[in-house]
C-alpha cells in the first residue's frame, strides 16, 4: 500500500473539546505519493477514522474528495471543516483564510480564521432539497429505527445535500440517547430507498439548541460523532418554521462532545461551521504500514 502523510484533525469541537477525529492528506504536497481509490478508503479505517479528506489544490481552487472506508461520498461536512482547519493552519498567521472549493463538481467558498489555540471553519454547503417520505419510507425507516409509528411527529423528510438522508424528529433527549436502531435492518432499508442513512433529533429550544444522532450504515458509518451536513439539511428544514440558526450536540451516545451550528437566513444562502484542532500533522508512513500492512 503507499503510504500517504496524514493530518488528524478534530472538527466541531464542543466548548474545545471532543469533535470527530478526521484523516487529511494534501495529495499536492511535493513528496506525496499518488494514491488510487482503494488506497484512500483504506485510511479511515487505519487511522480509526469515520471519514478522510483528500485535498489537492489547483491554482485558485482547492479540490476536495471524501472517503470512508466503504468508497467515496460527494460531501462531507465535517470533512470540509476539517480541510478548512489545516488549510488555514498551514497558512499561518491571525488574518482570516477564505478559499474557493471544489467537491463533486461543485465550486463553493469556506472560511477559516484562528481562535486561539483552536479554529473556526465555515462554508456553504449547496442547496438542500427537501421532501415528504412515502407512506413505505417513513413506515419502514421508522421501524428501523425502534421508533413506533407514532413515535415521532409527522415531520419527517428526506433531504438532500450531497447525498440524501432522512430527518426523524422526536419527542425530546431522552428519547434520542434511548434510541437503539437495528442497523442491519437500518441499511437494508436505506439502501432500498437510496439514502445513506437517518439523522434523528430533538426539537430545539427557542435559542435553536438541540441534539441529533446520525446513523449511516449504508456508508460504513454505524453512527456519526459529528454530521454536518445532516446538520445543513435541519437548519433548512427548520428556517421554513422560524428557526433561522441552530447548535446541534452530536456524539454522546459514542462518548464523544461535537457541536456543529448551522444559519439558514431568509434571502441569504446556508452556512455550515464548527471548531476545530489540528491534532498531529507529521509523516505518518510507519503507522499506515502497522496498522495496514504493505
Amino acid at each position: 500500500m503507499t503510504t500517504p502523510r496524514v493530518t488528524l484533525v478534530d472538527a466541531c469541537l464542543r466548548d474545545g473539546t471532543g469533535g470527530s477525529p478526521t484523516a487529511v492528506v494534501f495529495e499536492d504536497d511535493a513528496d506525496a505519493a499518488p494514491l488510487d481509490d482503494g488506497e484512500r478508503r483504506r485510511v479511515p479505517a487505519a487511522w480509526g477514522t469515520s471519514h478522510a479528506v483528500y485535498v489537492r489544490r489547483a491554482g485558485d481552487t482547492t479540490d476536495l474528495r471524501f472517503f470512508t472506508a466503504r468508497g467515496e461520498l460527494p460531501a462531507c461536512g465535517h470533512g470540509t471543516v476539517a480541510a478548512l482547519a489545516l488549510l488555514a493552519a498551514r497558512r499561518g498567521g491571525a488574518a482570516p483564510y477564505r478559499a474557493t472549493l471544489r467537491a463533486a463538481g461543485r465550486v463553493f467558498t469556506g472560511r477559516a480564521e484562528r481562535d486561539g489555540a483552536l479554529l473556526t471553519a465555515a462554508f456553504d454547503p449547496g442547496p438542500v432539497t427537501l421532501r415528504e417520505p412515502a407512506a413505505a419510507e417513513r413506515r419502514l425507516l421508522l421501524a428501523a429505527l425502534g421508533l413506533a409509528p407514532d413515535g415521532t411527529g409527522p415531520d419527517v423528510r428526506i433531504a438532500g445535500v450531497g447525498s440524501a438522508r432522512a430527518l426523524v424528529p422526536v419527542p425530546g433527549r431522552a428519547a434520542l440517547a434511548g434510541l437503539r436502531p437495528d442497523l442491519a435492518r437500518l441499511r437494508a432499508v436505506c439502501d432500498r430507498f437510496g439514502l445513506i442513512g437517518a439523522y434523528v433529533h430533538s426539537p430545539p429550544t427557542p435559542h435553536g439548541a438541540l441534539a441529533a444522532r446520525m446513523f449511516a450504515p449504508s456508508i460504513g458509518v454505524g453512527e456519526d460523532i459529528a454530521n454536518a451536513n445532516g446538520t445543513a439539511a435541519l437548519a433548512a428544514h427548520l428556517s421554513g418554521r422560524g428557526v433561522h440558526r441552530i447548535a446541534v450536540d452530536m456524539g454522546d451516545a459514542l462518548g464523544g462532545r461535537a457541536t456543529i451550528t448551522a444559519a439558514a437566513e431568509p434571502g441569504r444562502s446556508l452556512e455550515l461551521g464548527g471548531t476545530a484542532r489540528v491534532v498531529a500533522e507529521q509523516d505518518s508512513r510507519n503507522r499506515i504500514d502497522r496498522k495496514v500492512g504493505t
